[in-house]
Order: C-alpha cells, then sequence, then structure tokens
C-alpha cells in the first residue's frame, strides 16, 4: 500500500491553559495554548517536513475548532478528527512550581478527546503511514481505550513501526494500578519507547535510572528505549546493546517545559525515519544530543504545537 504519511498518530487535542501574568486587577491570567502530546509530536515533524496526520476527538465547540484550524495551520492532516457535540473541549491548567516543574488541573469529566469510540477511526489513515504513534491519555477510560488498542493492533497486523510514551497524567486515572496496567500494556506493543525518569520509578519502583532502564527493557517489546531526565539529559539503547547518555543542556531561564518530551521524542522519530531501527551506539548519542538540544528550544515559549523549533 503506498504510504501517504510518514507518522500517524491518535490521542488528545487539548488546550494547555497556561499560567501568565497577573491583571491589573490583581487576577490571574491564562494563555490559550493548543496541545496534547501527540499533536506536540506531529506539529515538530510537520515543521521538520514529514507529512503527518492525527485521529482523534474534540468539541463541537470555538475551542474545538480553534484547534482543528490549528493542526492543520501547521501542517498536520486533520481528516481523521472527530467533533462531538455531546462533550466540550479538554483543558488542561498549568500551573508552574517554584521548582520548574509542573501541575496540571484537568477539564475532563467528559473532555471530547476520551470520547472517541472504535467506529470512528479512519483505519485506512493508519494503515497509509510509516509509524504509528500513541500514549495512554487515549487509554484511561474504557471506550476510548478500545479504540486505542484496535489502532494498535491495525498498526501492528499492517507492519506499521508503532512509536509510544506513556505521558503518565496520575489526576486523570481511576487508580494507579490501572494506569500501571495500561502503560504495561503500551510497553508490550511498541518498537520505540520514549519513558520518563518518573515513569521508569512509577514502572519499576527504581530510583536509579540504570537500574530502571534495565528494568524496563525486560517489561518491554521495544527494539529502541529512550529515558529521559529532564534537565539532566537522557539516555537510550538498542534492545541489547549498551545504555548511551547524554548530558542536557543549561539554559538561561525555562519559561514552560511543556511539550519538551514531546519535541524530544519528535526529533528521534525524525531520525529513525532517516536511519531505520538497527542503530549504532554513535548513532544514538547523535540522536540524543540532536534531541536534547531540540528540546531545551521549546523550554523558552509557552505552549509547543505552535512553536516547535527547527530540529537541532
Amino acid at each position: 500500500m503506498e504510504k501517504r504519511f510518514d507518522v500517524v498518530a491518535l490521542g488528545e487535542l487539548l488546550v494547555d491553559m497556561a499560567e501568565s501574568d497577573i491583571s491589573n486587577q490583581g487576577n490571574m491570567t491564562f494563555e490559550a495554548c493548543p496541545g496534547g502530546a501527540p499533536c506536540n509530536v506531529l506539529a515538530l515533524l510537520a515543521k521538520a517536513g514529514r507529512k503527518t496526520a492525527f485521529i482523534g476527538k474534540v468539541g463541537d465547540d470555538f475551542m474545538g475548532h480553534m484547534l482543528c484550524k490549528t493542526i492543520k495551520d501547521v501542517g498536520i492532516n486533520s481528516e481523521g478528527l472527530v467533533f462531538d457535540k455531546n462533550s466540550k473541549t479538554t483543558l488542561a491548567f498549568v500551573h508552574k512550581k517554584e521548582d520548574g516543574d509542573r501541575d496540571f488541573s484537568f477539564y475532563r469529566k467528559p473532555g471530547a478527546d476520551m470520547m472517541l469510540r472504535a467506529d470512528e477511526i479512519d483505519y485506512e489513515l493508519i494503515k497509509s503511514a510509516k509509524i504509528f504513534h500513541y500514549g495512554t491519555l487515549s487509554m484511561t477510560d474504557d471506550g476510548v481505550r478500545d479504540a486505542t488498542k484496535k489502532a494498535v493492533m491495525t498498526a501492528i497486523d499492517n507492519g506499521l513501526t508503532v512509536t509510544f510514551d506513556p505521558n503518565l497524567r496520575e489526576p486523570l486515572w481511576d487508580s494507579l494500578n490501572n494506569a500501571k496496567e495500561q502503560i504495561l500494556w503500551g510497553m508490550k506493543h511498541c518498537d520505540v519507547l520514549k519513558i520518563s525518569d518518573n515513569e521508569v520509578t512509577f514502572m519499576t519502583g527504581k530510583s536509579d535510572m540504570i537500574d530502571g532502564f534495565n528494568a524496563v527493557r525486560e517489561m518491554t517489546s521495544a527494539k529502541v528505549i529512550f529515558v529521559t531526565l529532564g534537565k539532566d539529559g537522557s539516555l537510550a539503547c538498542c534492545k541489547n546493546s549498551a545504555i548511551v547518555s547524554c548530558d542536557g543542556i543549561k539554559v538561561e531561564e525555562v519559561v514552560d517545559t511543556t511539550g519538551a518530551g514531546d519535541t524530544f521524542f519528535g526529533t528521534a522519530i525524525n531520525h529513525i525515519l532517516n536511519l531505520g531501527m538497527e542503530l549504532t551506539n554513535s548513532q544514538l548519542e547523535m540522536i540524543l544530543k540532536s534531541a536534547n538540544e531540540t528540546a531545551s528550544k521549546i523550554t523558552q515559549f509557552k505552549g509547543a504545537l505552535k512553536v516547535m523549533p527547527e530540529i537541532k
């Protein structure tokens, strides 16, 4: 089958309400930034000239239509986007803590992204791609979980490379045991895994990242694994190779870390499209350096989807 797209992603498209300046009246203000991890990845890849498409659901409201226009504007095909007349577009209020980390408050009970059904997915769109990308925000609830898993199996059955990012957001899960179960399913149904340091600890109970990395290797089907360490850099390996590492990039001031992990993974996926899955240690080191540098750029802006940087 002719491959129309380099990457098709399924998941959440939402509005990140990024904390902004205090108003003249002394009130908190927020900037409505288009976001959602899978679309952030696609936006980075589209910026790099890749052909991308998104599958998901937004509300049939002004925020949903704004998001649809936004992804079209950045070069993401929107034919797999569905509008829901009964549920509103999901909002994620993002508060920056003193240590630079973020606190999320989600308005999603329900949000349109979690209402996607299996019979609403364009499976031909998936088959027409080289890579299928997904995460776990589309696995928090029964209906959208079934839709996601059917999409993943369609990708696997049609020989696509499958990339997976757990993107754990604890407040969105009815139980953390359920979160672990679904993340483990994703780890066992992917070819490329990107997992953060806090997710490694969550899944393995190990705080030492080398020990945790080795435990993750035993839990996943992935042939290539990336671990992001925030400001401390990143790690990578192919399934049975030595672990390679790369130091983080120092930046004078972090404006917003939203989308940094997505930028990292989008950069890695772009290199895998060029190099394939059989990577040498020197190639992995190059990917880590490029992904770290590119991810550091997105921390200089609020939001992510509309302000993706050039790949370094």
